[in-house]
């Protein structure tokens, strides 16, 4: 479960922090970090800024071996245990690991046990509130994120995809006249073990056969080994020697094929020039944008990848930071990737904020914070019901929740007013959980909205009493409103045919319940968020089906053993509506 109200907070102060006293951050060191705010300064709270595997990630190798998590200051090793750093499947915790925290780069390692995880299989990773900064401040809440694994193992080595000869991305071997003050990097394919890539042994740099003194840094976001020389400089006019070698491995544990040799000479002239933002996405003044929209910024020139986070790249609004947000940094594009963890919300404003802690491989800053703004769209079809707030609900009751066996709900949870939600676990609930608090009691008014305006809808083509979808419509049903005064039915399959138009829209009015025997499939770009089922009175979804579309009902719903509803369960919308699960998957549609 993910609360993110005190999380919002302390990631408020921090983004106000970062952006107007970045003298306070303290300079990226000799060893490439991010400057950040102080670990000593208790106000603070740390947060995280990149995990591998990546959230919400699907076909992970079963045998990884290696979770990591990157911090945006130093923490206290000391506090990150598998007390504080944990993987779950289905609420059981995966025992015999061990955690390690490494001081370069401020990533914490969550080394699992021999066995493989489970094929196919939703694990959850959590990094709780003990984790602390070195002054002994915690995470403001719980970070959470989830990956499903695949069937099959990760037996393939990784290799470097491209060097930064001495800090210019994808320079060939042999590249001369270098800058003496850019840090060197090294771009892999896949995320690796940051224990695994150190100096000595896997990633060195030599001169005339001598080892030059150095600080290795693996940025989780960007999939990049960065070598800073002692002192910040290399020396001038001279030839190097790179070498990554098979000590480097990945998160399955598979070394590198062969070690990995590049070279490259310095001249005698330093880096002094800023970067710079070349473009946007959205573009600044944007209008309309999707609400799933990652946003993204491209640099001048290659940057250190540590100084690319969640702390200087920052996207705001409506008023705070978005939750959960993750940074990534593609050192071969120079593009930089905010990606929400939820959508966006409707017709709002959004800021984006580049700060200059952001930092090229010099250590040259942005010259100023680099801001933009843009605005979002409605995300509805023409004709759609809009949902409002209840958007982000997989279910949605107004009395009691109870789940038997192991129902998974992949999106939030509602439950206003009540106080009976059972059966979680063995239940999952991959989002957020709200019961009688502020967002539930919003999301109740947006579902009373939402019913009057289906109900209200001019009537569409009849339906009479109980018939039966799939037999009337046995080639597909178009898009419209289909409007019965009494029961409607799905007993045998029915095909939601949108004849190519993906934002064709599907509402079925229903004077009391709807009750399917059936699956509902779609066809011909036709989307499960354009489909609404908005029975006056109950909704029951047939064992072992398939259905899609959100149900909007009046009073209850049923999911019958099996079910996968994909989609929504709204319910209670004009009483006391309840919600019976068993054994049923509810996957919320994407926007």
């Amino acid at each position: 479960m993910k609360i993110f109200k005190a999380r919002q907070m302390y990631l408020l102060f921090i983004v106000v922090l970062s952006v107007f006293s970045i003298t306070g951050c303290g300079g990226g060191g000799s060893d490439g970090q991010a400057p950040v705010l102080g670990s000593g300064d208790a106000v603070i709270a740390p947060t995280v800024t990149a995990v591998a595997p990546l959230n919400k990630a699907t076909g992970v190798p079963i045998n990884t071996k290696i979770i990591t998590a990157a911090f945006s200051k130093a923490m206290a090793p000391a506090s990150l245990t598998t007390a504080s750093f944990t993987l779950a499947q289905g609420g059981t915790l995966v025992a015999g690991g061990t955690v390690t925290y490494v001081t370069t780069g401020n990533v914490a390692t969550l080394t699992l046990p021999a066995a493989n995880l489970l094929a196919s299989t939703l694990y959850t990773a959590t990094i709780t509130t003990a984790a602390t900064d070195t002054a002994g401040t915690p995470l403001a809440s719980n970070y959470v994120w989830t990956f499903t694994t695949g069937t099959v193992a990760d037996t393939t080595a990784p290799f470097v995809i491209a060097t930064g000869a001495y800090g210019i991305t994808g320079a060939t071997a042999g590249a001369t006249d270098l800058p003496i003050n850019r840090i060197s990097t090294v771009i892999f394919n896949e995320a690796m073990n940051p224990l695994s890539i150190t100096t000595p042994p896997s990633f060195t740099v030599t001169a005339a056969g001598n080892p030059v003194p150095g600080t290795v840094t693996y940025s989780v976001a960007s999939k990049t080994a960065t070598f800073t020389p002692t002192g910040g400089t290399f020396a001038a006019n001279t030839l190097f020697t790179s070498t990554v070698t098979v000590a480097a491995t990945d998160l399955a544990g598979n070394p590198m094929a062969a070690q990995y040799v590049w070279t490259w000479s310095t001249g005698a002239a330093l880096d002094t020039t800023p970067p710079t933002v070349l473009s946007t996405v959205p573009v600044n003044g944007a209008i309309n944008v999707p609400l799933n929209q990652t946003v993204t910024a491209t640099f001048s020139e290659p940057m250190d990848p540590i100084t690319i986070t969640n702390i200087t790249f920052t996207v705001t609004g409506p008023g705070l930071p978005i939750p959960g947000g993750l940074v990534s940094y593609d050192s071969l594009t120079n593009i930089a990737t905010f990606n929400p963890d939820a959508n966006l919300a409707p017709s709002s404003t959004y800021t984006g904020t580049i700060t200059v802690g952001a930092k090229d491989l010099a250590g040259n800053a942005l010259a100023n914070n680099y801001v933009w703004t843009f605005t979002t769209g409605t995300g509805l079809a023409p004709g759609a019901v809009n949902l409002g707030s209840a958007s982000t609900f997989g279910i949605m009751a107004t009395s009691a929740i109870t789940n038997t066996g192991a129902s998974t709900i992949n999106g939030d949870v509602s439950l206003d007013p009540g106080t009976s939600m059972t059966g979680f676990p063995p239940g999952v609930v991959n989002g957020a959980i709200h019961i009688n608090d502020a967002e539930s009691a919003q999301a109740r008014a947006d579902l009373l909205v939402a019913y009057n305006f289906a109900k209200t809808l001019p009537p569409g083509t009849t339906i009479n009493a109980g018939e039966d979808l799939g037999a009337l419509y046995p080639l597909g049903i178009p898009p419209g409103t289909y409007t019965s005064g009494s029961t409607m039915s799905v007993a045998t399959p029915l095909v939601l045919d949108a004849g190519g138009d993906a934002d064709a829209v599907w509402v079925f009015q229903i004077g009391s319940s709807l009750t399917t025997g059936a699956s509902v499939s779609l066809a011909n770009n036709a989307q499960a968020k354009n489909v609404f089922w908005v029975p006056t009175s109950d909704a029951t979804i047939g064992v072992g089906t398939i259905f899609y579309g959100t149900i909007v009902a009046g009073r209850d719903t049923t999911g019958v053993t099996g079910a996968v509803i994909n989609g929504r369960i709204l319910t209670g919308a004009i009483t006391a509506g309840t919600i019976a699960l068993d054994t049923n998957t509810v996957n919320v549609p994407a926007p």
